[in-house]
């Protein structure tokens, strides 16, 4: 009888092991290839990780067969376990929880992809951006990752281009990142005009489709992909370039489930394993990358003046508080602003109403008895929603019929505030014979038809939530205006100034292109806050900021780790939080109870570990995985722990 072949398997679940497995005889199996495989009683889709592998004596008579070979998913490149594994490391999570993040792209292709070869085209650099392009490839070089701090407008993607197409003219393969879906299909049209043969990848494909785009990398010689942070996890092989625009974005930042990884981090992960340059672009740069430049860890290089030379765009600040009293608003906006509106429309100009909440108002209150209808399944107000009017939970999608009338008294339920439905109702109003559109995740479906249309001066008006500070060029637009800029910058994190001044900062950059003027409305209850008085300086504050984060401990300067317990009973969240935290020998606040205490019926506690940068930071962070592992063992408190590493 032959000796029997073990091997070891990558399943897609949170098993903290490698399975061990029998190869039946005269089958033969190597590192990458896909294996079906039977684990508690169900069967997964395996990736072989390791053949000749010699299993512990005891373990050996319950070690199973393979079920088979996995028809139709072809083998994994061995850079793809690498990246797998350097991700759970990092991000404290197991290597099958990234396998099933990129198990989502391997649907079977029945048609496989194809690139297309016509000619290419508008590389043209400015003197400028030809210095950047080339302090960018002394940076390359020398072996460096490239931050690109260049000011909206400045052509920061002509450099990314002809990076790009140098990059591929010398055989090698590019990844082109964007924090947004809707971003990736603006700048579909301009990357397609350099590379024809772009593969373009997001999570709203079909599965078909990613399934297309997975094999045409795997198949290409070289290729181009413009894709989302799930982008990442395609078959890559022979990358020279990786391009992370808009690097400060926090849509960059996976969420849940596992892996919640940031594609900054990642894709410099990736780069190293593929022998790949990094290039980061953005006009607000996060300080966890500034901070990273001032180290030497990236070579900053700057492109400080717009490509068409047009003027800074002014700022009026309007105090909405002093305005009512005067009897300067209509409902939610200023005679100020609606007067700059009407001027634009007038001039033939275009205007953007940027309003950080959708619905039509966030919360409704009843006249009589005072009370706010709640989720009841979360411990936040209900949305109201029109076209069907119904209240709607924005955490865990709760819905419910809206009458207008209290459900505890029957009298009369007033909205509170206004979100991006009524504020586009009151435009209306005011502009009757103006093209108005709205685009918020409620209008998502149209998306793409609607950026389009206004990008080609089809909509006058366009008013939206904070997708519209996104990189997006419309070369018409002279007018963007904040609407109840305090809830941006009402959030409890030691973060908020920063994504505060990076959002409005944005938000700015989106007018007065093409050398026109332009002008930036913001509305707010807080004229004082130093948000304000931080964007109107000429000089960068940053260090101000960076300086503020050294002084407190906070990142860039520590690594930051939220552990967030969720449970049913609010009872055992309470003490059983307590009790991990009475253990935890590392430093740590907590547990406490967040803002929002209960979504989804499960009620929230949160641990924040703050970790020194130094020589120990890996093993302490081992030393978290491992606490939280046996935790979970002890108490069988399985799926009731999330480990969120750098969260934004």
């Amino acid at each position: 009888m032959a000796e029997e072949n073990f091997i070891q398997v990558i399943l897609p679940l949170r098993v903290e092991w490698e399975p061990y497995y029998i190869v039946p005889e005269g089958m033969e199996v190597a590192v990458g290839d896909r294996v079906k495989v039977e684990f508690a009683g169900k069967q997964y889709p395996a990736v072989v990780s390791a053949t000749e592998a010699a299993p512990p004596e005891d373990l050996v008579p319950r070690i199973l067969y393979i079920v088979g070979r996995e028809e139709g998913l072809p083998p994994v490149f061995p850079e793809e376990i690498r990246f797998w594994r350097a991700m759970a490391s990092y991000y404290l999570c197991t290597v099958g929880e990234v396998y099933k993040a990129a198990l989502l792209r391997d649907k079977p292709a029945k048609t496989p992809g194809k690139l297309r070869r016509t000619e290419r085209k508008s590389v043209s650099l400015s003197p400028l951006q030809e210095e950047a392009a080339s302090a960018v490839k002394d940076a390359f070089d020398a072996g460096k990752t490239v931050l690109l701090h260049g000011v909206t407008g400045a052509g920061k993607t002509e450099i990314y281009l002809q990076l790009a197409r140098e990059t591929m003219d010398s055989g090698r393969s590019v990844l082109f990142l964007v924090p947004e879906i809707a971003l990736s299909r603006q700048l579909e049209d301009r990357v397609a005009a350099v590379f024809p043969e772009v593969l373009v990848y997001h999570s709203a494909q079909t599965p078909a489709r990613k399934g297309r785009v997975a094999s045409a990398v795997r198949e290409a010689e070289k290729y181009m992909v413009l894709g989302t942070r799930s982008a990442l996890f395609l078959p890559h092989r022979n990358l020279g370039l990786v391009i992370v625009d808009e690097e400060h974005d926090s849509s960059f930042k996976q969420d849940s489930p596992a892996p919640r990884y940031h594609a900054r981090e990642s894709a410099i992960m990736l780069a190293l394993i593929q022998g790949a340059h990094v290039i980061l672009g953005s006009a607000t740069p996060s300080l966890e990358s500034l901070y990273n430049a001032e180290n030497g860890r990236f070579v900053k290089v700057d492109l400080k003046q717009r490509f068409h030379q047009g003027e800074e765009v002014p700022i009026l600040l309007i105090d909405t508080i002093a305005e009512r009293r005067k009897n300067g608003m209509v409902g939610s906006l200023s005679l100020k602003l609606l007067q700059q509106l009407d001027r634009t429309l007038k001039e033939g100009g275009q205007a953007v109403l940027l309003r950080s909440r959708r619905s039509y108002a966030p919360a409704v209150q009843c006249t009589e008895c005072g009370d706010i209808p709640k989720c009841p399944h979360c411990n936040v107000s209900m949305s109201l929603h029109l076209h069907p009017q119904r209240l709607l939970c924005h955490y865990c999608g709760h819905s419910e019929e809206y009458t207008g009338l209290c459900k505890k008294c029957g009298g009369k339920l007033q909205p509170l505030g206004a979100g991006t439905q009524k504020i586009e109702e009151e435009v209306k109003a005011v502009f009757p014979e103006a093209r108005i559109a709205r685009l918020d995740s409620d209008s998502s479906a149209a998306e793409a038809d609607i950026i389009r249309q206004f990008a080609q001066g089809e909509i006058d008006i366009l008013i939206g939530t904070q997708v519209l500070t996104k990189g997006f060029d419309f070369a018409g637009l002279s007018l963007v205006a904040v609407i109840q800029a305090d809830n941006i910058l009402g959030q409890q994190d030691f973060r908020a100034d920063e994504h505060a001044i990076q959002i409005l900062e944005q938000f700015r950059g989106r007018s007065g292109r093409r050398g026109k003027p332009g002008l930036f409305v913001i509305q707010t209850r807080e004229p004082s806050h130093p948000v304000f008085a931080r964007l109107g300086e000429k000089t960068d504050n940053t260090a101000d900021m960076l300086q503020e984060r050294r002084q407190f401990g906070y990142p860039p300067y520590t690594r930051l780790i939220y552990l967030t317990f969720r449970d049913a009973s609010e009872k055992r969240v309470d003490f059983l939080s307590r009790e991990f935290s009475s253990r935890l020998a590392l430093p740590h606040i907590g547990p406490y109870t967040p803002a929002v205490d209960k979504v989804a019926d499960r009620y929230i506690r949160q641990i924040r570990v703050m970790l020194p940068r130094d020589k120990a930071l890996q093993a302490n962070k081992k030393r978290l995985l491992d606490s939280v592992n046996a935790f979970e063992k002890e108490k069988k408190y399985f799926g009731h722990l999330v480990i969120d590493v750098d969260p934004v």
